[in-house]
């Protein structure tokens, strides 16, 4: 197989990943960090405080801190998960290592988020309201787009997520080669 043709199979196979790793709903994503997230808030509250844990429910002096889907921000995760997809001429060990560092650092912001939101919860911080919707408007985005970049710098990535893999198809597709024959048809 040619250059061309292992590009254009790279292509298929990423975004195929992409595809089947959100069905359904982004389950895989929900499934595996709804553990990675509720365990660490709930250990870091007991530094501070007796809760008990039922489910996604954190239980301290009568006051639940339930961990819904929404604060598990799996689909944060898949965002990271396409923008890393989506970039093409990245090998293989290193795109693990990005997708690894990507997740781990969500994790451990989205972790500190829950626990901060939580310790105001509990103390009843006149300040909670606000700052939820603080984090869930603007440092969500904030959160993603800034690990994205960090890894596009330390990595030295050189590609554009997308437009780099539609620039190539369309430089090997038909239509470009369509359109160079009738521009030289002209002349």
């Amino acid at each position: 197989m040619d250059k061309t043709g292992k590009q254009f199979k790279d292509i298929l196979i990423r975004y195929a990943i992409l595809i089947l790793s959100a069905l359904p709903n982004l389950y895989l994503f929900y499934f595996v960090f709804t553990f990675l997230t509720i365990y660490p808030v709930y250990f870091l509250i007991s530094l501070f405080f007796e809760p008990s844990l039922m489910g996604n429910i954190i239980l301290v002096n009568k006051i639940p801190i339930e961990i819904i889907p929404a604060c598990i921000s799996g689909s944060a995760y898949y965002l990271l998960f396409i923008l890393n997809l989506s970039t093409p001429n990245i090998r293989i060990k290193k795109r693990i290592k990005m997708i690894f560092l990507a997740f781990a650092s969500l994790l451990i912001l989205n972790i500190l988020r829950i626990f901060l939101l939580s310790m105001m919860l509990i103390t009843g911080s006149v300040w909670f309201g606000i700052t939820h919707m603080f984090f869930w408007y603007v440092l969500s985005v904030v959160f993603v787009l800034g690990i994205w970049f960090l890894e596009v710098k330390f990595f030295r990535i050189k590609q554009i997520p997308f437009y780099s893999d539609l620039k190539f198809i369309y430089k090997n597709s038909s239509l470009k080669k369509s359109k160079s024959s009738k521009s030289a048809n002209k002349n």
